[in-house]
Protein backbone atom coordinates (compact mmCIF):
# COMPACT_ATOMS: atom_id res chain seq x y z
CA UNK A 1 0.00 0.00 0.00
CA UNK A 2 1.00 3.60 -1.11
CA UNK A 3 -0.69 5.20 1.29
CA UNK A 4 -1.20 9.21 1.15
CA UNK A 5 -0.76 11.86 3.12
CA UNK A 6 -3.31 13.83 4.83
CA UNK A 7 -2.97 17.50 5.96
CA UNK A 8 -5.10 19.23 8.25
CA UNK A 9 -4.33 22.45 9.92
CA UNK A 10 -5.85 24.43 12.98
CA UNK A 11 -6.03 27.88 14.59
CA UNK A 12 -3.70 28.57 17.28
CA UNK A 13 -5.10 30.21 20.33
CA UNK A 14 -3.33 30.24 23.94
CA UNK A 15 -5.27 27.67 26.02
CA UNK A 16 -4.88 30.10 29.64
CA UNK A 17 -2.94 32.33 31.03
CA UNK A 18 -2.88 33.27 34.44
CA UNK A 19 -0.33 36.02 35.61
CA UNK A 20 2.86 33.73 35.06
CA UNK A 21 1.30 30.12 35.55
CA UNK A 22 0.04 28.30 32.35
CA UNK A 23 -1.59 24.96 32.21
CA UNK A 24 -1.61 21.32 30.11
CA UNK A 25 -1.37 17.76 30.54
CA UNK A 26 0.53 15.29 29.21
CA UNK A 27 0.11 11.39 28.63
CA UNK A 28 1.96 8.20 28.72
CA UNK A 29 2.85 7.77 25.32
CA UNK A 30 6.31 8.52 23.82
CA UNK A 31 7.78 11.87 24.85
CA UNK A 32 9.96 14.60 23.25
CA UNK A 33 10.29 17.62 26.21
CA UNK A 34 13.03 19.84 26.62
CA UNK A 35 16.11 18.73 24.77
CA UNK A 36 16.26 20.50 21.26
CA UNK A 37 18.40 17.91 18.67
CA UNK A 38 21.71 17.97 17.91
CA UNK A 39 22.71 20.08 15.00
CA UNK A 40 15.63 25.37 2.78
CA UNK A 41 14.83 29.12 1.03
CA UNK A 42 10.98 30.06 2.04
CA UNK A 43 8.47 31.80 0.08
CA UNK A 44 7.97 35.22 1.12
CA UNK A 45 4.40 34.84 1.69
CA UNK A 46 2.70 35.20 4.86
CA UNK A 47 1.04 31.59 6.36
CA UNK A 48 -2.75 31.43 5.96
CA UNK A 49 -5.05 33.17 8.96
CA UNK A 50 -6.73 29.93 10.59
CA UNK A 51 -9.18 28.36 8.30
CA UNK A 52 -7.60 29.54 5.06
CA UNK A 53 -5.37 27.67 3.00
CA UNK A 54 -2.54 29.40 1.61
CA UNK A 55 -3.91 30.57 -2.24
CA UNK A 56 -0.05 29.95 -3.65
CA UNK A 57 -0.23 25.84 -2.77
CA UNK A 58 -2.32 25.87 -5.57
CA UNK A 59 -5.58 23.14 -5.81
CA UNK A 60 -3.53 20.26 -4.75
CA UNK A 61 -3.28 21.36 -1.03
CA UNK A 62 -6.49 19.43 1.20
CA UNK A 63 -8.51 22.63 2.54
CA UNK A 64 -7.51 23.77 6.12
CA UNK A 65 -8.90 22.02 8.65
CA UNK A 66 -8.21 20.88 12.66
CA UNK A 67 -8.18 24.55 13.35
CA UNK A 68 -11.24 24.15 14.59
CA UNK A 69 -12.65 22.90 17.60
CA UNK A 70 -15.90 21.90 15.37
CA UNK A 71 -16.11 20.39 11.89
CA UNK A 72 -18.29 18.34 9.51
CA UNK A 73 -20.97 18.53 12.58
CA UNK A 74 -18.36 17.11 14.90
CA UNK A 75 -17.19 18.64 18.15
CA UNK A 76 -14.89 17.82 20.53
CA UNK A 77 -15.97 18.82 24.14
CA UNK A 78 -12.72 18.95 26.45
CA UNK A 79 -13.94 18.18 29.88
CA UNK A 80 -10.38 19.33 30.94
CA UNK A 81 -9.53 22.19 29.81
CA UNK A 82 -6.64 22.72 32.42
CA UNK A 83 -4.21 20.72 34.54
CA UNK A 84 -1.02 20.71 36.81
CA UNK A 85 2.08 20.85 35.18
CA UNK A 86 4.53 17.06 36.75
CA UNK A 87 1.40 16.24 38.30
CA UNK A 88 -0.69 13.17 36.86
CA UNK A 89 -4.61 14.09 35.58
CA UNK A 90 -7.19 11.91 33.68
CA UNK A 91 -7.32 13.80 30.42
CA UNK A 92 -11.26 13.99 29.52
CA UNK A 93 -13.09 14.50 26.39
CA UNK A 94 -16.08 13.54 24.04
CA UNK A 95 -16.68 13.54 20.14
CA UNK A 96 -20.02 14.89 19.84
CA UNK A 97 -22.36 15.00 16.62
CA UNK A 98 -24.51 17.96 15.26
CA UNK A 99 -27.44 16.93 17.82
CA UNK A 100 -24.76 16.64 21.18
CA UNK A 101 -24.83 13.47 21.23
CA UNK A 102 -21.89 11.49 22.48
CA UNK A 103 -20.22 9.57 19.55
CA UNK A 104 -20.09 5.89 20.33
CA UNK A 105 -18.75 3.99 16.90
CA UNK A 106 -15.67 4.98 14.95
CA UNK A 107 -13.98 3.26 11.94
CA UNK A 108 -10.42 1.58 13.33
CA UNK A 109 -7.69 3.18 11.81
CA UNK A 110 -3.74 2.42 11.99
CA UNK A 111 -4.93 -0.16 14.11
CA UNK A 112 -6.93 2.55 17.02
CA UNK A 113 -10.32 4.42 16.82
CA UNK A 114 -8.48 7.68 17.69
CA UNK A 115 -5.38 8.93 17.85
CA UNK A 116 -4.85 11.72 20.26
CA UNK A 117 -1.93 14.03 20.34
CA UNK A 118 -0.50 16.82 22.37
CA UNK A 119 2.00 19.55 21.85
CA UNK A 120 3.06 22.26 23.69
CA UNK A 121 2.82 25.80 22.29
CA UNK A 122 6.66 25.85 21.79
CA UNK A 123 6.54 22.58 20.16
CA UNK A 124 9.03 20.94 22.74
CA UNK A 125 6.76 18.08 24.57
CA UNK A 126 4.72 16.27 22.65
CA UNK A 127 2.88 13.15 23.24
CA UNK A 128 0.86 10.55 20.86
CA UNK A 129 -1.90 8.84 22.58
CA UNK A 130 -4.42 6.31 23.09
CA UNK A 131 -7.23 7.30 24.76
CA UNK A 132 -9.52 4.51 26.24
CA UNK A 133 -13.59 5.18 25.39
CA UNK A 134 -16.28 4.52 27.74
CA UNK A 135 -19.60 2.74 26.84
CA UNK A 136 -20.95 6.39 27.06
CA UNK A 137 -18.56 7.91 24.48
CA UNK A 138 -16.44 9.88 27.06
CA UNK A 139 -12.57 9.33 26.50
CA UNK A 140 -9.78 9.50 29.07
CA UNK A 141 -5.75 8.64 29.72
CA UNK A 142 -3.69 10.10 32.72
CA UNK A 143 -1.44 12.59 31.52
CA UNK A 144 1.44 14.28 33.77
CA UNK A 145 3.55 17.39 31.41
CA UNK A 146 6.12 18.17 32.28
CA UNK A 147 6.03 22.10 32.27
CA UNK A 148 3.85 24.56 32.28
CA UNK A 149 2.53 26.50 29.60
CA UNK A 150 -0.05 26.36 26.55
CA UNK A 151 -0.58 23.17 24.71
CA UNK A 152 -3.08 22.02 21.93
CA UNK A 153 -5.06 18.57 22.41
CA UNK A 154 -5.89 17.07 18.37
CA UNK A 155 -7.98 14.45 18.48
CA UNK A 156 -7.84 12.39 14.82
CA UNK A 157 -10.82 9.88 14.13
CA UNK A 158 -13.45 8.63 11.51
CA UNK A 159 -17.13 8.27 12.33
CA UNK A 160 -17.92 4.54 11.89
CA UNK A 161 -20.98 6.60 10.00
CA UNK A 162 -20.92 5.46 6.42
CA UNK A 163 -19.67 8.19 3.96
CA UNK A 164 -17.79 9.90 7.25
CA UNK A 165 -14.78 11.60 6.42
CA UNK A 166 -11.54 11.50 8.86
CA UNK A 167 -11.54 14.39 10.40
CA UNK A 168 -8.94 16.15 13.25
CA UNK A 169 -10.40 18.51 15.83
CA UNK A 170 -8.22 20.70 18.06
CA UNK A 171 -8.95 22.09 21.65
CA UNK A 172 -6.81 24.33 24.03
CA UNK A 173 -5.33 22.61 27.25
CA UNK A 174 -3.17 24.59 29.78
CA UNK A 175 -0.71 23.42 32.75
CA UNK A 176 -0.59 25.80 35.81
CA UNK A 177 2.68 26.64 37.39
CA UNK A 178 5.71 28.72 36.65
CA UNK A 179 6.10 29.49 33.01
CA UNK A 180 9.51 29.60 30.96
CA UNK A 181 9.27 30.42 27.15
CA UNK A 182 11.55 28.69 24.93
CA UNK A 183 12.99 29.20 21.52
CA UNK A 184 12.20 26.57 18.69
CA UNK A 185 14.73 24.37 18.11
CA UNK A 186 17.44 25.33 15.26
CA UNK A 187 16.68 23.11 11.76
CA UNK A 188 18.47 19.93 12.06
CA UNK A 189 19.06 16.59 9.74
CA UNK A 190 19.67 14.58 12.94
CA UNK A 191 17.86 13.58 16.04
CA UNK A 192 18.85 11.74 18.70
CA UNK A 193 16.65 9.64 21.32
CA UNK A 194 17.24 6.91 23.84
CA UNK A 195 20.39 5.99 22.19
CA UNK A 196 19.11 6.23 18.64
CA UNK A 197 20.11 8.46 16.22
CA UNK A 198 17.93 9.09 13.41
CA UNK A 199 18.73 11.13 9.65
CA UNK A 200 16.30 12.79 7.66
CA UNK A 201 16.57 13.55 4.24
CA UNK A 202 14.09 15.75 2.12
CA UNK A 203 12.66 18.42 2.12
CA UNK A 204 9.31 20.45 2.53
CA UNK A 205 7.70 22.30 0.19
CA UNK A 206 4.38 24.91 -0.02
CA UNK A 207 1.59 22.82 -2.15
CA UNK A 208 3.89 20.30 -3.23
CA UNK A 209 4.52 16.71 -2.66
CA UNK A 210 7.89 15.72 -1.38
CA UNK A 211 9.40 12.52 0.06
CA UNK A 212 10.80 12.46 3.83
CA UNK A 213 13.40 9.52 4.04
CA UNK A 214 14.51 8.89 7.89
CA UNK A 215 17.12 6.45 8.64
CA UNK A 216 17.48 4.44 12.12
CA UNK A 217 20.56 3.58 13.31
CA UNK A 218 21.99 2.44 16.81
CA UNK A 219 25.57 2.41 18.07
CA UNK A 220 26.92 3.30 14.48
CA UNK A 221 24.86 0.55 13.18
CA UNK A 222 21.67 0.45 10.71
CA UNK A 223 18.39 -0.76 12.64
CA UNK A 224 16.93 -3.34 9.88
CA UNK A 225 14.49 -4.64 12.77
CA UNK A 226 11.95 -2.22 13.31
CA UNK A 227 8.29 -3.52 14.43
CA UNK A 228 5.37 -2.45 12.95
CA UNK A 229 3.65 0.60 14.95
CA UNK A 230 0.37 0.98 14.35
CA UNK A 231 0.43 -0.64 10.73
CA UNK A 232 3.58 0.87 9.81
CA UNK A 233 7.22 1.05 10.63
CA UNK A 234 7.44 4.71 11.28
CA UNK A 235 4.39 7.04 12.52
CA UNK A 236 4.90 10.94 11.18
CA UNK A 237 3.48 13.84 12.63
CA UNK A 238 4.26 17.29 11.69
CA UNK A 239 3.41 20.60 13.41
CA UNK A 240 3.69 24.24 11.75
CA UNK A 241 5.30 26.19 14.38
CA UNK A 242 2.95 29.56 15.15
CA UNK A 243 -0.38 27.85 14.59
CA UNK A 244 0.58 23.91 15.36
CA UNK A 245 -0.93 23.65 11.71
CA UNK A 246 -1.70 20.01 11.65
CA UNK A 247 -0.47 17.48 9.01
CA UNK A 248 -0.05 13.48 9.15
CA UNK A 249 1.92 11.84 7.19
CA UNK A 250 1.42 8.52 5.93
CA UNK A 251 4.31 6.37 5.37
CA UNK A 252 5.22 4.74 1.90
CA UNK A 253 4.56 1.03 2.49
CA UNK A 254 3.84 -1.31 5.02
CA UNK A 255 4.72 -4.66 6.96
CA UNK A 256 4.01 -7.52 4.68
CA UNK A 257 3.21 -5.94 1.03
CA UNK A 258 6.08 -7.66 -0.13
CA UNK A 259 8.15 -4.51 -0.82
CA UNK A 260 8.59 -2.71 2.54
CA UNK A 261 12.11 -3.76 4.93
CA UNK A 262 11.67 -2.78 8.36
CA UNK A 263 14.45 -0.35 8.18
CA UNK A 264 16.78 0.67 8.23
CA UNK A 265 15.03 3.46 5.84
CA UNK A 266 11.28 4.92 6.68
CA UNK A 267 9.94 7.27 3.81
CA UNK A 268 7.11 8.75 4.10
CA UNK A 269 5.25 11.53 1.02
CA UNK A 270 4.19 14.70 2.56
CA UNK A 271 2.80 18.26 1.18
CA UNK A 272 3.04 21.54 3.09
CA UNK A 273 -0.29 23.73 3.41
CA UNK A 274 2.55 26.80 3.50
CA UNK A 275 6.05 28.30 3.81
CA UNK A 276 7.27 27.98 7.51
CA UNK A 277 8.82 26.34 9.77
CA UNK A 278 7.65 22.67 11.34
CA UNK A 279 8.27 20.04 13.61
CA UNK A 280 8.59 16.58 12.89
CA UNK A 281 8.01 13.74 15.26
CA UNK A 282 9.02 10.36 14.27
CA UNK A 283 7.67 7.42 16.31
CA UNK A 284 8.99 4.20 15.37
CA UNK A 285 8.86 1.03 17.76
CA UNK A 286 12.23 -1.06 18.14
CA UNK A 287 13.22 -3.90 20.83
CA UNK A 288 9.40 -3.72 22.15
CA UNK A 289 9.49 -0.08 22.94
CA UNK A 290 8.47 2.79 21.52
CA UNK A 291 10.89 6.17 20.66
CA UNK A 292 10.25 9.54 19.19
CA UNK A 293 12.61 11.45 17.14
CA UNK A 294 12.30 15.00 16.50
CA UNK A 295 13.14 17.64 13.80
CA UNK A 296 12.89 21.18 12.85
CA UNK A 297 12.44 21.82 9.14
CA UNK A 298 11.72 24.65 7.12
CA UNK A 299 9.56 24.73 4.02
CA UNK A 300 11.90 25.16 0.77
CA UNK A 301 10.80 26.72 -2.80
CA UNK A 302 7.91 25.14 -4.25
CA UNK A 303 9.34 22.62 -6.98
CA UNK A 304 8.32 22.53 -10.68
CA UNK A 305 7.34 18.84 -11.15
CA UNK A 306 3.75 18.33 -10.37
CA UNK A 307 2.10 18.37 -6.72
CA UNK A 308 0.61 14.83 -6.48
CA UNK A 309 1.90 12.14 -8.59
CA UNK A 310 0.74 9.52 -10.42
CA UNK A 311 -1.42 6.68 -8.62
CA UNK A 312 -1.14 9.40 -5.62
CA UNK A 313 -4.31 10.64 -3.82
CA UNK A 314 -4.71 12.76 -1.38
CA UNK A 315 -8.40 12.18 0.01
CA UNK A 316 -7.72 10.19 3.10
CA UNK A 317 -6.12 10.02 6.65
CA UNK A 318 -5.77 7.12 9.20
CA UNK A 319 -3.17 6.12 11.16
Amino acid sequence: MNTALKITTFAAALAATFGTAYGVGQGIGPVVADDPPKHRDAHTRPAPRPGQTDGHAGHDTPPAGGLQISEGGYTLDLATPRVTAEQRTDLRFTVRDAEGRAVTSYRREHDKELHLIVASRDLLTYRHLHPTRAADGTWSIPVDLPRAGGYRVFADFTPARQGAKNLTLGADLAASGPFTPKELPAPSSTSETNGYEVELAGALHPGKASELELKVSRDGRPVTDLQPYLGAYGHLVALRAGDLAYLHVHPNGEPGDGTTKPGPDISFTATAPSAGSYRLFLDFKHDGEVHTAAFTLRTGPAPATPATPEGHTDDGHGH
